[in-house]
Formats: C-alpha cells, sequence, structure tokens
C-alpha cells in the first residue's frame, strides 16, 4: 500500500512540475494533494519530522495560490493583470540567504535533538532550500528554478540511499526540468506579453 500511494504521489508530481513548468496556478492544487500524500506516508512511517515538513509545504502552497491568484484591480477598460515573472533583486538576495541558513540550522538542531536521522545535515538543506524555493515560486522568482535544481540532484541521492526509487526518479527528473523550466521562465519573463 505505501508504495502504491508513494507511485501516485510520484504521478501527481509529474503534473507538479508540468505546471510549474508553464507557470500555471495549478502548480499549487497538485502541490496541496501531492504534500498531503507525503504527509500521510510520513505519518504511517513514523517521520514524524517529514510530516512537519510536509505540512509547512502544503502551508506555502496556499500561500502560493492566493499569491498567484492575486490581481490588481482594472480600472474602467483595463485588464487584469497577473502576477507576473520576475528576477529576485540583489537587495533581497542577503534576505534569502539569511533566512535560508538560521532554517537550516533550526531544522539540524531539532533533527539531532528529536530524531534519529542518518542524514541530518542533508535533509536539513534540501528542505531549507526547498523552503525558499517554494516562498520563490509563489512570488515567480525566476531564479527559484536553481533552487529546485539543487535540491533535485541531493534529494534524488538522498531517496536513492533511503531506497524509495519513485521518489528517486521523480528528483532526477526534477533536475533535468528544472534546467528547462529554468529557460522557458527567462523566455517568459522577456517576452513582452
Amino acid at each position: 500500500m505505501e508504495h502504491s500511494l508513494e507511485l501516485v504521489g510520484t504521478i501527481i508530481g509529474l503534473f507538479y512540475l508540468w505546471f510549474e513548468y508553464r507557470a500555471s496556478i495549478y502548480v499549487w492544487i497538485t502541490g496541496i494533494v501531492m504534500y498531503s500524500i507525503c504527509m500521510i506516508i510520513y505519518y504511517q512511517n513514523g517521520l514524524y519530522a517529514d510530516f512537519g515538513i510536509s505540512l509547512g509545504y502544503f502551508l506555502i502552497s496556499i500561500y502560493g495560490w492566493f499569491v498567484w491568484k492575486q490581481r490588481k484591480r482594472p480600472r474602467e477598460k483595463e485588464k487584469e493583470t497577473e502576477l507576473k515573472i520576475t528576477s529576485i533583486s540583489t537587495c533581497l538576495l542577503p534576505q534569502l540567504i539569511a533566512s535560508f541558513v538560521m532554517v537550516l540550522m533550526a531544522i539540524a538542531w531539532a533533527l539531532i535533538h528529536y530524531t534519529e536521522r542518518d542524514v541530518v545535515w542533508l535533509d536539513s538543506f534540501t528542505t531549507s532550500l526547498s523552503i525558499i524555493g517554494l516562498w520563490m515560486l509563489a512570488h515567480k522568482y525566476v531564479e527559484q528554478w536553481g533552487c529546485w535544481f539543487i535540491v533535485a540532484i541531493v534529494s534524488s541521492c538522498l531517496y536513492v540511499h533511503k531506497a524509495h526509487y519513485f521518489t528517486a526518479g521523480f528528483y532526477a527528473l526534477y533536475a533535468v526540468i528544472s534546467v528547462f523550466g529554468y529557460r522557458k521562465w527567462k523566455c517568459m519573463m522577456d517576452s513582452p506579453l
């Protein structure tokens, strides 16, 4: 049953990747479903830290849905505008790096003190970078793809180590899609439409 649920989650994850690649708001709906499945798998396996992180991703997905649904109120004869793909400002980078380091240290501390994890630092690294990546995705920053590329490579190796091969394959594919996703979003960002 666990592997069936993991397979379903992986298939939904493929839709998630497709919608993210296309900058479609449906990325958030599939994310909500995918993270719900992850929470079930992690809870059933007693992986409470992973459950907690998936709950966080679930909540960020709800946040992302609302941010992407946000529209400026059109004046008469104006079209509705949607959130545009942009590049992150250099003044925001130090804040993101500081946030990443703080989240990394907090997660590592919690995993060291409250779990018996064998890959504490790598797990903390991917989780922290994923949180930053999801926030960047919620704001449609093109650089979010760089976060996902790094997370995907490290996560694929971690899931092979943990014998979760469907998930490892999903992350390997995510690494490839991250390269193409960056190029696609960059073209969409540079497009005058």
